[in-house]
């Protein structure tokens, strides 16, 4: 039997990181479709803010931040899809907002201490069965949600007025991938860390988006790469004694070379 499979918090982070790979390429094919990719980085913030209000009060981090993340993901789709402000500028002011917040927190607290580090770069040795539990019931609802409304997603992405014409719901739709986005982000910041799951949301689909064809393709390859990235970077920061979600995100983004330096090479044996 290979080591790492001999240690109980190895084993949890794998299965843990095999659901996080799963769930977040899911969720990021559809915000890198509608140009929203940006939103992953803001409600990281968001549940940020959370953890350090969190902290400061002694209260339940990860709840607090599922709170914000939940309450910051209506927000911004609200001023978005009401036009009150452009997309990019309510996750603008979000982000920063609540990166202050966050900083001030902090501040207040005394600074950053082992707890706020394990959130905000991943601690795979905190990991426990009550985290793998709340991934695994996430995602099921995450897949479960996408199986169930993949039609509506899929048009609302594409295009937005078709949509509304064909009777979806836009609004609804739009707001309940964000919410699951937020509530994704913030149960696997003990995995990957709130500050690097954002790039487990987009790359792993950036990489799928460039050898698929197809819609549907397109999610199966990209949520692959994800649970493969993630087993992988597990894996490397093991044997290497390396942070997990650095390596877990640094394996992703080699996949991502590695298929565009093939993209390109089959280009230019085809020219």
């Amino acid at each position: 039997m290979p080591a790492i499979f001999e240690y109980d918090f190895m084993v949890r982070s794998l299965i843990g990181g095999a659901l996080v790979g799963a769930m977040a390429p899911a969720l990021g094919i559809f915000l890198v479709l509608r140009r929203l990719s940006l939103i992953a980085d803001t409600l990281s913030h968001v549940a940020l803010m959370g953890v350090a209000v969190g902290l400061l009060t002694h209260t339940m981090p990860v709840g607090v931040a599922l709170a914000s993340t939940t309450l910051g993901a209506v927000a911004i789709e609200q001023l978005r899809l009401r036009k009150a402000l452009p997309g990019d500028a309510a996750m603008a002011v979000f982000l920063y907002t609540a990166l202050a917040i966050a900083v001030v927190v902090i501040s207040l607290a005394g600074g950053f201490n082992v707890g706020l580090f394990s959130y905000l770069f991943g601690s795979i040795l905190t990991i426990d069965a009550g985290d793998l539990w709340l991934a695994g019931g996430l995602a099921v609802v995450v897949l479960g949600s996408i199986v169930a409304l993949f039609s509506e997603l899929a048009q609302s992405s594409f295009d937005t007025d078709l949509a509304r014409t064909t009777g979806v719901q836009v609004n609804g739709v739009s707001i309940l991938l964000a919410v699951l986005t937020g509530a994704a982000i913030t149960l696997s910041m003990r995995i990957v860390g709130v500050l690097l799951v954002g790039a487990l949301i987009v790359i792993p689909v950036l990489a799928s988006l460039r050898v698929a064809t197809g819609l549907r393709a397109a999610l199966l390859t990209a949520v692959a790469l994800g649970v493969a990235s993630a087993l992988a970077g597990l894996a490397i920061a093991f044997y290497a004694n390396l942070a997990a979600g650095g390596a877990v995100v640094l394996t992703a983004a080699g996949v991502l070379l590695l298929i565009e330096a093939v993209v390109f090479l089959r280009g230019r044996k085809r020219a």
